[in-house]
């Protein structure tokens, strides 16, 4: 019994649950992403395309592509872990506008969805990948 609590209560995992807990972290978040945000905007599982917001009012071409890069091809980066930080970048751009400009004036309901992706990005960008991902092999090979 004086185990399990003390299991139970342990404030630092062995290095084997925090990496598989960050590399389930940036699955998890990464594939919710996607599937909620990035195939609406290709017009998958819905009626109608979803209209891209420009806040920043960009040329209407690159506003969409980096949108949809944004919600579809970055995280596929960090579901890798390959050049992870960096990947989170654009995802952070479009998650801190979303909170910022888009959804600014909007109930804390609106504004809760970019808000949560953008804490777990700077999370993921802060912690790093962890030991299963691409970036850190990459980064043993080097050393």
């Amino acid at each position: 019994m004086k185990d399990l609590i003390k299991r139970l209560t342990n404030t630092f995992p062995d290095a084997t649950v925090f990496h598989l807990s960050v590399l389930i972290l940036r699955f998890a978040i990464s594939l919710e992403i996607m599937l909620a945000h990035g195939l609406k905007k290709l017009g998958v599982g819905v009626a109608v395309a979803e209209q891209v917001p420009n806040p920043l009012h960009l040329p209407e071409m690159l506003n969409e592509g980096f949108a949809i890069a944004g919600n579809l091809v970055f995280p596929v980066f960090v579901i890798l872990g390959l050049f992870t930080r960096l990947a989170i970048l654009p995802i952070l751009a479009i998650t801190l506008t979303g909170y910022f400009v888009v959804h600014w004036h909007d109930s804390i309901l609106e504004r809760d969805t970019p808000f949560m992706y953008s804490m777990v990005y700077l999370f993921i960008l802060f912690i790093g990948p962890g030991k299963y991902s691409i970036d850190y092999r990459i980064y043993k090979s080097l050393n």
